[in-house]
């Protein structure tokens, strides 16, 4: 079926991970616009006689993780989680900040609630804990993800229909 609208967040996944909530209203699609030079003559005052292109626009969403659970944390902050207990009985009971530089980059999808989903084969996230800390509203971790040209020289993301679960 041809789809004529695109909307709404249904699931972020890093790799096969989903990495949580969107906080309502946080996603944009952000990026850059392409990129031209006019070349313009002398004689013809009132155009440019060229338009040479030197980039296409590219995509680099913003969103907010709102649902704060250690593993999420880690999936977009880097870090390690805190366990307590050995082996099958471990459990997850904290998180503790990177203490290095952050490099978390692969391959990421996003679908949305009208059906399709963004395929992004090289992404990196650029992440940091932000929002106000009341009683109010919750904590969230604002990201950035920053598209790249895959090694292989593919697309850098594109949209296709969800395929069906089944």
């Amino acid at each position: 079926m041809s789809r004529k609208f695109i909307y709404g967040i249904a699931v972020v996944k890093f790799g096969s991970d989903t990495i949580g909530y969107i906080e309502k209203g946080s996603f944009d699609w952000g990026g850059t616009k392409p990129e031209s030079t006019d070349i313009e003559a002398e004689q013809v005052p009132d155009a440019p006689v060229l338009v040479l292109q030197q980039k296409n626009g590219q995509i680099s969403p913003t969103f907010n993780l709102i649902q704060l659970d250690y593993e999420n944390l880690q999936r977009v902050l880097g870090g390690t989680l805190v366990t307590t207990g050995e082996g099958q009985n471990a459990t997850v009971t904290g998180w503790k900040a990177p203490t290095s530089l952050v490099d978390l980059n692969g391959a990421w999808t996003i679908d949305f609630a009208s059906g399709q989903t963004m395929t992004i084969p090289n992404g990196t996230i650029l992440a940091n804990l932000g929002g106000k800390l009341t009683l109010t509203e919750v904590s969230k971790v604002e990201c950035q993800l920053k598209v790249m040209k895959p090694s292989d020289g593919s697309a850098p993301y594109e949209i296709n229909d969800t395929p069906s679960e089944g």
